[in-house]
């Protein structure tokens, strides 16, 4: 692979009041490029991840990066869209800018803001990342789509209530940790596992804390080619990465596991002549925690039915053999849809080059992610590598 991330910025998530996409958008790109230790002369084309979908008045946003330094008119700008995969899919565009050797030097923006809209809005805006010709009708939205998912393996593999209540605690807990974090509070198991006034079932038999939380946010990555990098101060290098789209509609899949998500996994460690062994850590798309629970079996950690077993036998906890989500993941760290993807690779090349701060994970050598767009259908993994 010829790229790397040679700089980024990131900001908090949650809530953020007084912010909207632009500003969002220009405080991370400004900040990036600093980070990287260029101007904005230096960068030869711009990717902005941007979901939207009705969340922001201001749909067409690729020029917005431009309001960050005048030195960035006339550069080409490309707004990139791939449900709640946007980010990485802003980031595998860059990289093929750079391998096509089109340029040197691409920013990389994702951003979101969803907490304007109101909640009815906001189901609706999102159930526009599934088959709407399928799944218009189904109650609760997005949460929805996911309980249907979660009672198709509950009914296959049995119920995984214990099973999913860990994979929230685990997240909560990592999530205090993590600076940026929307929510950063460890809720516990007992918590997480229990229906209450605070934690209700909110479809199928997710809970509240199973539950992704709606964010704003934003953060940026500098790319560079090999080359160019190996004159910068820090290099990330792309060790191996995939992509892999699967049918829109549910009824044309066995829901009861993300193949999908598997090829892309399998196809990202072929390239690299990998295996999950060789990693030091993984962040995933934990929308949900049924989410989180599948894509263990999709990754190779578990065989199929039998993800449980990772997260009771502790091998997925920042000690454990294959830590994910030492940020918190989407669960803890909050979900602004653009952003998701780009600050997965944030945090991965903190992890790597051991500026991961109290999220870090001892002697990060290879970090691999995984981001998902809609119910396991756009498909990314990037696996990233300290370069220098």
């Amino acid at each position: 692979m010829t790229g790397c991330i040679v700089g980024w910025a990131h900001s908090k998530f949650g809530k953020l009041e007084g912010e909207d996409v632009e500003s969002l958008i220009v405080r991370v790109a400004i900040d990036a490029v600093a980070d990287a230790g260029i101007t904005p002369e230096d960068v030869d084309a711009i990717y902005l991840g941007f979901y939207n979908g009705g969340f922001s008045q201001q749909d067409f946003g690729s020029s917005l990066v431009l309001q960050a330094d005048d030195r960035f008119r006339f550069k080409p700008a490309t707004r990139v869209e791939n449900a709640c995969a946007t980010g990485s899919a802003a980031v595998h565009q860059g990289l093929n800018f750079l391998e096509a050797k089109q340029g040197r030097v691409v920013l990389i923006v994702g951003a979101e803001k969803m907490t304007d809209t109101e909640g009815p809005e906001i189901g609706g805006i999102l159930m526009k990342a599934s088959y709407l010709k399928e799944d218009a009708e189904i109650e609760g939205g997005f949460a929805g789509v996911f309980g249907q998912i979660a009672q198709q393996y509950y009914q296959k593999y049995g119920d995984q209530t214990d099973a999913l209540a860990r994979i929230a605690a685990k997240n909560h807990k990592n999530g205090c940790a993590n600076p940026w974090a929307q929510l950063r509070k460890d809720l516990g198991y007992e918590f997480c596992r229990d229906i209450s006034d605070k934690n209700p079932i909110v479809a199928g038999p997710l809970k509240r804390t199973d539950c992704s939380l709606v964010s704003d946010g934003a953060a940026a990555v500098v790319l560079a080619d090999t080359e160019t990098a190996l004159s910068m101060r820090k290099a990330v290098v792309f060790r191996t990465r995939n992509h892999v789209n699967e049918y829109l509609p549910m009824s044309k899949r066995d829901m009861s596991f993300l193949e999908g998500t598997a090829k892309a996994w399998a196809g990202a460690l072929e390239k690299g002549r990998l295996s999950l062994d060789d990693l030091s850590l993984v962040e995933t798309h934990d929308c949900f925690t049924v989410a989180e629970l599948m894509e263990y079996e999709a990754m190779g950690l578990t065989a199929p039915g039998e993800g449980a077993r990772a997260i009771e036998e502790g091998w997925t906890q920042k000690d454990g053999k294959l830590p994910i989500n030492p940020s918190g993941g989407l669960k803890s760290k909050g979900h602004p849809i653009g952003a998701t993807g780009v600050s997965m690779h944030v945090l991965a090349a903190m992890q790597v080059r051991g500026e991961a701060g109290d999220m870090q994970i001892d002697g990060a050598e290879l970090a691999g992610l995984f981001n998902m767009g809609g119910a396991g259908v756009a498909n990314y993994v990037s696996i990233l590598e300290a370069l220098r």
